[in-house]
């Protein structure tokens, strides 16, 4: 799951069984930048640093947390218009960019499709 708030973006998986054996309630939390984790789950998580990985950025986390906490950020939703919502240059840079992948999405579902294509 990918979870885009104001303060940043975060990547939410079940982890692998080889890397975190026995932690069936536990959920890995990933994400980019270095500060990410921290701005939604606070410091009480490890977060390791995986220059080997997809994701720079990681922590095991309960998955009840992770609940807990992405239900907070709804509640706390205060903005209209979340890229204006968003401080940080390099970061709002990179939601416009989603932004307009989705848009191109969007434009793409909505014209006549040729019968004969894959549906992607």
């Amino acid at each position: 799951m990918w979870i885009f708030t104001n303060t940043g973006f975060i990547s939410v998986v079940e982890p692998s069984l080889q890397d975190y054996r026995g932690k069936a309630d536990m959920l890995l939390v990933r994400a980019r930048g270095p500060n990410e984790i921290e701005s939604i789950f606070g410091k009480r998580f490890k977060v390791t640093k995986t220059p080997e990985r997809d994701y720079l950025f990681r922590a095991l986390i309960p998955r009840e947390t992770v609940a807990e906490a992405v239900a907070k950020q709804v509640f706390r939703l205060n903005y209209g218009n979340f890229k204006n919502s968003i401080r940080k240059d390099r970061y709002h840079n990179a939601c416009g960019r989603v932004w307009a992948a989705m848009f191109s999405y969007q434009e793409e579902l909505s014209r006549p499709r040729n019968p004969k294509a894959w549906d992607y």
